[in-house]
C-alpha cells in the first residue's frame, strides 16, 4: 500500500473487523484461487496516491475470472477485451469528447496514474464465485478510504461518480460534503442498466469543467488518454 494510503488508513488495520478480514484472507489463499493477485489488491493505491485523487470512481467487485482483476475498479489486464460495462463506460467518453478512439485494452492504468481512484467496495474474491469475499470487512476499509479523500486537507475538492444505487449508497455513508465536493449520480454502466441513465450523462464533461473551475486550466482528467 502506498505510504499516503497507510498513514491516512493505519488506525483502521487495528480493528477487530481487520483482523477478522485478515484470518479470512490467509484461510481462502490457502485452500483457493483468490483474485487479484495479491501483489495487486492495494495497485490502486499506489497507482493514484492519497493527494493526487481528483475523480473518484466507485466500484463493487473484484472481476472473477483468470487475466481479469489487478486492482482497479472497471479495468482489466491485458489482452482480456474490455468486459461490457467498460465498453460502455468508453462509449459514453466517446459522446463527450468525440476524438477519443475506443481501445481495444481494458486497463485503466493510465487514467489511475492522472487522479482517477478507481475503487471497489470489495478488494478481493475467489476464483469464479462473485461476491464471495463481500461482508468480510473489506467495505468498511474502502469507505474509510473514501472518506479519507472527502476529508483530505488542502484539497480544492473531488468528483464521485456514483453509479448505480451500491455506489450511491457508499457515499451515503462515508458523508460526503457536498458544498466541497461534486457527486455525480447515474444508473451503472452495465448493459442492464446501462440505458436507464448512464448512457448520455455527461458525466465526464461535467467532471472537468467542476475540476478546472476549481483547480485551473488543464485541471481535468484527460479522459481520451487510454490507447492502444
Amino acid at each position: 500500500m502506498d505510504q499516503s494510503w497507510y498513514h491516512a488508513l493505519r488506525q483502521e488495520f487495528v480493528k477487530d473487523y481487520f483482523r477478522k478480514l485478515k484470518a479470512f484472507l490467509s484461510s481462502e489463499c490457502g485452500s483457493n484461487t483468490i483474485y487479484p493477485a495479491l501483489h495487486d489488491v492495494y495497485s490502486w493505491s499506489r497507482l493514484t496516491p492519497l493527494e493526487s485523487v481528483r475523480v473518484v470512481v466507485i466500484g463493487q467487485d473484484p472481476y472473477h475470472d483468470v487475466n481479469q482483476a489487478h486492482g482497479l475498479a472497471f479495468s482489466v489486464l491485458s489482452p482480456t477485451k474490455p468486459p461490457p460495462s467498460l465498453k460502455n463506460i468508453y462509449k459514453q467518453i466517446r459522446t463527450e469528447y468525440p476524438d477519443f478512439k475506443i481501445p481495444s485494452t481494458g486497463d485503466l492504468t493510465p487514467l489511475a496514474s492522472r487522479g482517477v481512484l478507481f475503487l471497489n467496495a470489495c478488494l478481493t474474491v475467489r476464483a469464479h464465485k462473485a461476491n464471495s469475499h463481500a461482508g468480510r470487512g473489506w467495505e468498511q476499509l474502502t469507505t474509510a478510504a473514501l472518506r479519507a479523500v472527502a476529508q483530505r486537507e488542502g484539497s480544492a475538492g473531488v468528483v464521485f461518480f456514483a453509479w448505480g444505487l451500491p455506489a450511491q449508497r457508499t457515499c451515503a455513508a462515508v458523508g460526503i460534503d457536498e458544498t466541497k465536493h461534486l457527486v455525480l449520480k447515474s444508473a451503472h454502466p452495465s448493459p442492464l442498466s446501462a440505458h436507464r441513465g448512464f448512457l448520455g450523462n455527461d458525466h465526464f464533461r461535467r467532471a472537468n469543467d467542476w475540476l478546472e473551475a476549481r483547480y485551473g486550466a488543464g485541471g481535468g482528467i484527460d479522459w481520451t488518454c487510454i490507447r492502444d
